[in-house]
C-alpha cells in the first residue's frame, strides 16, 4: 500500500533521552576537565614559584605570630642574591633536633663573607653595629646559643652561606645554635603574611 498523495513516510521517532544522558554525560568530563586542569596549574604554581607556609613558632616575633600563614616566593633568588633583611624559609638544619618541623623561618642577618659579632646586645657586621628597625626597642640580642660570635672571635660567613636569625632573639634556635646556612637550603622569601584577615601586609 503506497502513502496518501503529498504525504511522506512517517518520522522516525527520536530517542531523546539516550541524548540528553549523552549530553550531561560530556558535560560532566568537561567539568572534570577544567577542574583537573585548575588543580594541576595550582600544584605548579606551588612547585615553582608561590607556596603558603604556617609559622611553626614564637620565634619571629612580634613580625609574625605562631600560625600566621605567609606566601614564599621560590622564584626571588632565581632572580637576584639575598638580601641582608629579608624573611626567609629554608629546610631544617641537621643541628636542630625537632624533626615534626620540616622547614624554618628567619630573618637574613649575615651575608657571605660578613663578620657576625653579638656584643653589646646587638649584632655588629664587620665591626659597625647593624641597623635592625624590625626589632622592638627593647629586644637584646645576646650569645644564647653554642656559637657566640664574640669580639675576639666573630663568625666568617663562608661564601654560599647565610646567617639567619629571628625576630625574637631571646626565643630563636637559629644560626646561634646550628651557624650559617647554605643557600641551596633556602625555599624562598616570605614576600607577604596572608593570615589572619586582619594582618594582611608585606615583609
Amino acid at each position: 500500500m503506497t502513502d496518501p498523495p503529498g504525504e511522506g513516510p512517517a518520522p522516525e521517532p527520536v530517542d531523546q533521552p539516550v541524548e540528553a544522558s549523552r549530553s550531561s554525560t560530556r558535560r560532566l568530563v568537561e567539568w572534570c576537565l577544567v577542574i583537573g586542569g585548575a588543580l594541576l596549574v595550582a600544584y605548579l604554581i606551588q612547585l615553582t614559584s608561590l607556596q603558603a607556609f604556617s609559622i611553626p613558632s614564637e620565634s619571629m616575633l612580634p613580625t609574625l605570630h605562631k600560625g600566621d600563614r605567609v606566601l614564599v616566593n621560590k622564584w626571588s633568588y632565581r632572580l637576584h642574591d639575598v638580601h641582608r633583611g629579608d624573611v626567609v624559609v629554608f629546610t631544617r638544619p641537621p643541628a636542630v633536633t625537632d624533626t615534626t618541623i620540616d622547614d624554618l623561618i628567619k630573618r637574613v642577618v649575615g651575608l657571605p663573607g660578613d663578620e657576625v659579632t653579638i656584643t653589646g646586645g646587638h649584632v655588629e657586621i664587620d665591626g659597625h653595629a647593624l641597623d635592625e628597625p624590625y626589632l622592638p626597642p627593647h629586644m637584646r640580642t645576646d650569645d644564647v646559643g653554642p656559637i657566640g660570635c664574640p669580639v675576639d672571635h666573630p663568625c666568617v660567613i663562608p661564601d654560599d652561606q647565610i646567617w639567619v636569625m629571628g625576630d625574637n632573639r631571646i626565643n630563636s634556635e637559629d644560626s646561634r645554635w646550628f651557624g650559617p646556612i647554605p643557600e641551596s637550603t633556602v625555599v624562598g622569601r616570605a614576600a607577604v603574611r596572608i593570615w589572619p584577615l586582619d594582618r594582611i601586609d608585606g615583609l
